[in-house]
């Protein structure tokens, strides 16, 4: 039985040297939040905590919660509504399609499919698909056609799907693959499915991006692991896998699209070695970025402390734009409450609207209410595509200023924006 709670030994290599890097606090789940006009429930809450192990190089949270908490059925994120994502599902599509000469009827599995945006892709081509979902997105997959099992990945599963339908020609884990616990049994899994000759393909959130756009919004709970190459080569090999072609992508802030497969089975692309030799070249092999990511991050948060209330001052309200999850991160690690964000606002159609923010009473609202109302700033939660954020949200008529949190505490004058 999978046990959660306090990371002592490293998720990958299991030795025990865990640096820390930053104590963010405690956090309650990301998206459970409770109901507007009634009355509170409780909440878990769970530490947070960024550690980094010196023997294998990996970056790793150093708690597990019980991914039922996490991830309950009603679990309000769907991947289709991001356009951004959409996109770069088509092109990873494109990309497996003719990198690995795919075939009409191959089969694809995809590992935490939600609402089946990435399977479609693959179903239009006439390749066989299955995907792997255990919130209620897995219904809207199904609507689609998409023969989707509404359950946790797990060795057992992949027991199940293996004896069922056979190996898979690629598996897929989109954004999920550090999210799962315990990952040895994950890859074990997922080599079931691919057997000798698939191969396996994640996209994960690429430490490099976290520590130079000091991206630490995106600790929380779900992401159990922040993957550079190295520390991703370093678990893959204990499997038998060989990572074989790997690429930046721009999804949620900088990721990377990693190809493995058994050695042999494909030529490694010189991708591989630029890439490890960038990490060493940057310090993420090592230790040696910690001391600086530690400053900038309290750095940050002194500054923000001081321009939303110089900001506060001056106008009286700042609404908060976007609520995805790592807002709720940069909300509890900075401090911020209702008494500083009259409210976050959505666009109309999202789950999260009538509800408040994880651990506060922060209000979500409908995005018209930006409008109507024409706040002096808004704070963009989702700060990493601040530029397209301005110019949608400028586009459709607001006159305020913007607030970007990270990397830097900074205002961008709604002048300065071009339509």
């Amino acid at each position: 039985m999978t046990s959660y709670g306090p990371i002592e030994n490293c998720q990958s290599c299991g030795g025990k040297n865990l640096e820390s890097v930053l104590f963010i606090g405690y956090l309650p789940p990301v998206n459970t939040m409770p109901d507007m006009g009634r009355p509170l429930p409780a909440e878990p809450w769970f530490p947070a905590e960024l550690l980094y192990c010196g023997h294998c190089s990996l970056v790793q949270l150093g708690f597990a919660a019980d991914p039922a908490i996490l991830f309950p059925p009603e679990y309000p994120y769907t991947s289709g509504t991001t356009k951004i994502l959409r996109d770069n599902f088509k092109n990873l599509f494109q990309e497996v399609k003719e990198r690995l000469c795919l075939q009409p009827q191959d089969f694809v599995i995809d590992i935490g499919s939600n609402d089946g945006t990435l399977l479609s892709n693959f179903m239009d081509g006439g390749m066989k698909v299955l995907g792997v979902e255990p919130t209620l997105a897995g219904e809207i997959a199904r609507s689609k056609g998409i023969e989707t099992l509404q359950v946790f990945f797990s060795r057992e599963t992949a027991g199940e799907i293996s004896r069922k339908y056979g190996n898979a020609r690629v598996v897929t884990a989109a954004n999920v693959f550090a999210h799962i616990h315990p990952v040895h049994e994950i890859v074990e899994a997922v080599s079931l499915l691919t057997g000798e000759q698939g191969v396996f393909i994640s996209e994960s959130h690429y430490l490099g991006a976290v520590v130079q756009g000091l991206q630490y919004d995106t600790v929380y709970h779900e992401h159990l692991r922040y993957y550079s190459l190295t520390s991703l080569k370093n678990l893959l090999e204990k499997h038998g896998f060989q990572i074989f072609y790997v690429k930046k992508i721009p999804t949620h802030g900088g990721s990377i699209r990693v190809y493995a497969s058994r050695p042999g089975n494909y030529p490694v692309h010189e991708s591989v070695a630029a890439l490890l030799a960038e990490e060493r070249s940057a310090g993420l092999a090592s230790s040696l970025w910690i001391p600086d990511f530690q400053r900038r991050a309290e750095k940050s948060k002194h500054e923000m402390h001081q321009l939303l209330t110089e900001a506060i001052n001056k106008s009286g309200k700042v609404y908060g734009i976007s609520a995805p999850s790592r807002a709720s991160t940069l909300v509890h690690y900075m401090g911020l409450d209702d008494s500083m964000i009259e409210c976050v606002l959505e666009i109309a159609g999202s789950k999260k609207i009538g509800k408040y923010m994880p651990g506060t009473k922060i209000p979500v609202l409908e995005e018209t209410r930006l409008y109507q109302d024409q706040p002096a700033y808004a704070l963009l939660f989702s700060w990493h595509i601040a530029d397209e954020l301005c110019r949608n949200l400028k586009m459709r008529g607001y006159r305020g200023d913007f607030i970007v949190p990270l990397p830097t505490p900074h205002i961008i004058k709604n002048s300065e924006v071009r339509k």
